[in-house]
């Protein structure tokens, strides 16, 4: 197949943007849909990219089509398809862009799927390779055709590998995604059996298929055969991250200025909602994600795993602050268990993080916009409130507690505000072998209680109010007031190492 056959597919309706008659032979080896700004080495020589602009501004710095294009070039790719969908055309810079690289540029309309595209370029390579002569110990010519007229016709894909397993006496195998989810099954499967990949290696360990049952030449040939499925799974989920984050960038932006609320209309939301299938009147909840040490999209494909494995409807992208943003209408009580399976599968440095908040419903035909759009940024703020906390799930709507909310305070404010506090304690403490730093936890502790910190510390009473003298005199602080004893309750939380009973450890 070449890049050129792609305009004589009618029911595509692709147009050809910029292209030479000669670029247009370029043989076509595979698709892959991404919106990275620099996808580059995710990329493999001959594919087609498919994005849907979301990379672009038109306020943006320029250049960045060049920056695009130039990882496009660099990794040798066919040409380059974009989606109209978002701005309503292809940016004339991305046109320039092409042509001073070289790349072949079509575009793809908004009536046409990411996946029509990917499914009809596949069956095309695949339809190919079926002429081809058959190698020693790959699945047979008619057994090929067989699965393949299965595959084209929507059968579903445990049916083709129960198939597949009864013609040629194939062990009974498995697709599993990069998170171990069970995509399809034959009826006995060893999910723990080796596997061999299908399609194009992932960009995170949470992406891409394995099919599972061994690895000898009629799996890796069936792996072959199934690589238009796992493109196009791929498509989806690029269409995904897509549709969330025009949600999110015209919905939800934190400036307050996106063009949702900006005259979008009063059933903009729930417009919106249904265009990333999200039923209509069901609670809504907020998740946000994070990967240590890690790409962004990393954690926007944890995300959709964790919610894939429990079966719940929702949209995941890349919000406009960065971050991997998801809403859903789903139960999400085993989302704590999904978390930890998804860190399992990554390196002890990279730690998975989530948190969740509960986010406004969008009103009837009468409610503006506006005021879901507010509700909406508010969510989105006390779910990465609760991310940058110490714990690996955190659930803003349980945010009860003063160590809850300092939790998720920047280190740097935190440390600030235990120095300015404390210091004196910590300087007069470095001098004598008596921590007056601890005399105030259990202080505090017991509710400024004389009589059950000494017993606590046994000690004299007496030289608890000594101790407690000393320790307003360097603070200036009065423990009889209720106000002053909050501060410096708050300053111990604040605590790089643990103090007392009190101390909270800010990693």
């Amino acid at each position: 197949m070449i890049v050129g056959d792609l305009l004589r597919l009618e029911d595509l309706d692709l147009g050809l943007a910029w292209g030479t008659d000669e670029l247009l032979e370029r043989r076509v080896t595979g698709v892959t849909s991404t919106d990275l700004q620099d996808p580059a080495r995710y990329l493999r020589p001959g594919e087609l990219v498919l994005t849907g602009l979301v990379w672009w501004r038109p306020d943006a710095r320029p250049g960045a089509e060049l920056r695009f294009t130039t990882a496009l070039r660099s990794a040798g790719v066919a040409a380059l398809l974009a989606g109209e969908g978002i701005h309503g055309e292809v940016p004339p810079a991305l046109v320039d862009a092409c042509r001073t690289h070289g790349i072949p540029l079509l575009a793809v309309p908004s009536g046409t799927s990411f996946r029509a595209v990917t499914d009809r370029v596949y069956l095309r390579l695949w339809g190919g390779l079926q002429a081809e002569a058959e190698q020693p110990g790959a699945l047979p010519g008619d057994v090929r055709r067989e699965l393949a007229a299965l595959l084209e016709t929507g059968a579903p894909l445990a049916e083709v590998l129960a198939r597949a397993v009864a013609l040629v006496g194939l062990p009974p195998c498995a697709v599993v995604s990069g998170s171990g989810r069970v995509v399809a099954a034959v009826a006995g499967a060893d999910l723990g059996a080796a596997s061999v990949p299908i399609g194009a290696e992932g960009a995170s360990p949470f992406d891409g298929w394995q099919l599972t049952g061994g690895s000898g030449p009629m799996l890796r040939d069936l792996a072959e055969l199934l690589a238009p499925l796992a493109a196009s799974a791929r498509a989806e989920a690029a269409a995904r991250r897509t549709a969330a984050a025009r949600l999110f960038d015209t919905l939800g932006g934190d400036g307050g200025g996106g063009t949702g609320s900006s005259g979008g209309g009063a059933a903009r939301p729930a417009e919106a909602l249904a265009a990333c299938g999200l039923p209509a009147g069901a609670p809504l909840t907020l998740v946000t994600a994070r990967i240590d040490h890690a790409p962004t999209v990393w954690a926007v494909d944890a995300l959709a795993e964790a919610l894939l494995w429990l079966g719940v409807p929702f949209t995941a992208g890349t919000d406009d602050s960065g971050d991997a943003t998801a809403l859903t209408t789903g139960p999400l009580a085993g989302l704590p268990e999904q978390l930890a399976r998804l860190q399992s599968r990554l390196p002890d440095r990279q730690t998975l993080r989530m948190a969740l908040c509960a986010a406004p419903e969008p009103g009837g035909a009468g409610a503006p916009a506006v005021s879901w759009e507010a509700g909406l940024r508010t969510a989105r703020v006390r779910a990465r409130h609760a991310l940058a906390g110490a714990a690996p799930f955190a659930d803003a709507d349980a945010l009860d507690s003063l160590p809850g909310l300092l939790a998720g305070l920047p280190p740097e404010v935190t440390a600030a505000f235990h120095d300015r506090l404390l210091a004196p304690l910590l300087d007069q403490d470095a001098r004598t072998t008596v921590s007056l730093l601890d005399t105030l936890a259990v202080f505090l502790e017991h509710d400024a209680s004389w009589a059950r910190t000494a017993r606590r510390l046994h000690i004299h009473v007496n030289t608890v109010h000594y101790r407690v003298r000393r320790i307003e005199q360097l603070t200036g602080r009065d423990l009889s007031d209720f106000a002053d004893q909050t501060d410096l309750r708050a300053a111990l939380l604040c605590a790089p190492q643990p103090v007392g009973g009190l101390g909270w450890r800010h990693d």
